[in-house]
């Protein structure tokens, strides 16, 4: 498929999809969108930083647990 008519199915999609499909799609995306799509490398340390503080702490989800949620959306 080409880009084309991935952004063309993508566009039909998002006029159609629920609040709730939405709001995940956005926050998935949000950083490229308010950023222009690049980071610096110290912002992208950062996040690794903070993601790494919360696997520490225990704020992580198993593959098997985000498939069972990601069925709900």
């Amino acid at each position: 498929m080409t880009t084309l008519a991935i952004r063309q199915k993508l566009s039909d999609y998002l006029q159609v999809a629920d609040d709730k499909k939405i709001r995940a799609i956005y926050t998935i995306l949000e950083d490229d969108i308010n950023e222009g799509g690049r980071i610096s490398i110290e912002q992208y340390n950062k996040e690794i930083d903070e993601a790494i503080e919360e696997v520490k702490r225990g704020e992580v989800f198993t593959h098997e647990e985000m498939v069972k949620i990601s069925k709900t959306w």
